[in-house]
């Protein structure tokens, strides 16, 4: 699960939080367990999520059953940027965490470096080895094989489209042919032109951001070796970089992500499609409510991309370490993520959640009946795993490319702005 990032400010954001996890490493050594207390049925278990995790429904049924061992209160943060940099604070001062944490995919190997990891508590629990897609659980995992964050939501992306718009361009509107005509990222920009022909008020995509994104999640190696070595003066990373800086003018909103001006777009028919990992759903029924047209291709170009897809982790300042594993184990099982997926379209990691779902297939009215679960998981199917590899500075050299991205947008030459990415990635170290 990936949310609400505005590229500008996650640079900062990405930038302090990484001075944060590297004084962690080098300081503070893992400091240890608090001490641990019991926790009685009237007493309150404390998580901590970002965005929409689907979580209320189900955390209201924990609270009213009268089995529970105690309740259970969340804390929603908008956004990952800010709840990142309170996380990694509260890790340094070692204390102010609640008792279960909500870590962002991207970031997760930060945390699973030496020095870091040692601030959460090991979840390993050799039953639950088969919960989850496997490329999710180990990306959970330290090297030497502790577990320190239970999956929750994978990101396997679609291509979300207006319908109605397609059928003013004189585009195919149905979902196998639309699916056809976005087999690879050459189709869908040469659609994209032929849209933009039809229908000029209207742009082909919704953020250069997006397809930058879309595009990197199905590069091999875009930052790091698998050594961990920075290299982003490599020819697959400079192909989306110049790709996307070739298309944008004609087919981008140039909106930021998330930004005002990008939620706009949603109402005033200021573009045509965007990449639709299933948590995206919730975005957009919540910015355009009225909107009529949507619907959900089950393709993605070039093969198979993943999107987001979060942790939930238990930091060794809790004094309620037994209590958080055992939520942080229920709320991660099968009913409770199918509970997520139908309150926020966070598209489980979990295996049976996901066999569950495709069986029961459910259409949603929103995107025209589409059958979004099979959609997803046939997507999900198609991501390579390891793919992309996130190395331990992922996270913050993604922020560094996506400002790149958007200096193109306001007018900045790509040779420039290419020149000033590979110069800040030089001097984080």
């Amino acid at each position: 699960m990936q949310r609400k990032t505005n590229p500008l400010r996650r640079a900062v954001a990405l930038g302090a939080a990484a001075g944060f996890v590297a004084a962690l490493v080098a300081g503070c050594g893992g400091g240890g367990d608090a001490a641990q207390t019991e926790l009685g049925k009237n007493d309150t278990l404390t998580i901590t999520t970002f965005g929409d995790f689907g979580y209320s429904d189900a955390i209201a049924e924990w609270n009213a059953d009268p089995a529970s061992p105690f309740k259970v209160k969340e804390t929603k943060i908008a956004q990952w940027d800010t709840w990142k940099q309170t996380l990694t604070s509260n890790m340094q001062a070692g204390t102010g965490l609640t008792d279960v944490v909500a870590i962002e995919g991207d970031a997760m190997p930060q945390f699973l470096t030496a020095g870091a990891s040692e601030q959460f508590a090991d979840l390993t629990d050799h039953s639950l080895d088969n919960r989850w897609v496997d490329y999710k659980y180990v990306a959970g995992q330290t090297p030497d094989g502790k577990q320190i964050g239970y999956p929750t939501d994978a990101g396997p992306e679609a291509i979300c489209y207006r319908a109605d718009l397609f059928r003013q361009a004189g585009l195919p509107t149905d979902r196998a042919a639309v699916a056809k005509m976005f087999e690879s990222w050459d189709s869908y920009f040469a659609a994209g032109q032929q849209f933009v022909k039809k229908v000029p008020a209207t742009k082909w995509y919704d953020s250069s951001g997006s397809i930058a994104q879309a595009m990197l999640n199905q590069v091999k190696f875009p930052f790091q070796t698998s050594e961990n070595m920075v290299d982003v003066e490599n020819a697959d990373l400079k192909h989306v970089f110049d790709t996307v800086s070739e298309y944008s003018p004609a087919l981008s909103t140039r909106a930021v992500q998330w930004s005002d001006d990008w939620t706009a777009n949603f109402t005033n028919n200021g573009f045509a499609t965007m990449p639709c990992p299933g948590w995206m759903f919730a975005y957009i029924k919540e910015s355009a409510p009225s909107v009529q047209g949507w619907d959900i291709a089950n393709v993605f170009p070039g093969g198979g991309g993943n999107w987001g897809g979060s942790f939930l982790a238990v930091p060794v300042q809790s004094q309620h370490q037994k209590e958080a594993k055992e939520f942080a184990n229920w709320i991660t099982d099968t009913q409770q993520q199918i509970s997520a997926f139908d309150s926020a379209g966070a598209y489980p990691a979990n295996l049976a959640a996901e066999q569950e779902l495709s069986k029961i297939n459910t259409p949603d009215p929103y995107f025209a009946n589409a059958p979004t679960a099979q959609i997803l998981a046939d997507r999900a199917q198609a991501v390579p795993a390891g793919v992309p590899y996130k190395g331990d500075k992922y996270s913050d050299i993604l922020g560094l490319f996506q400002t790149a991205i958007q200096r193109v947008d306001e007018g900045q030459s790509p040779e420039a702005s290419w020149q000033t990415f590979t110069q800040a990635v030089q001097k984080m170290d």
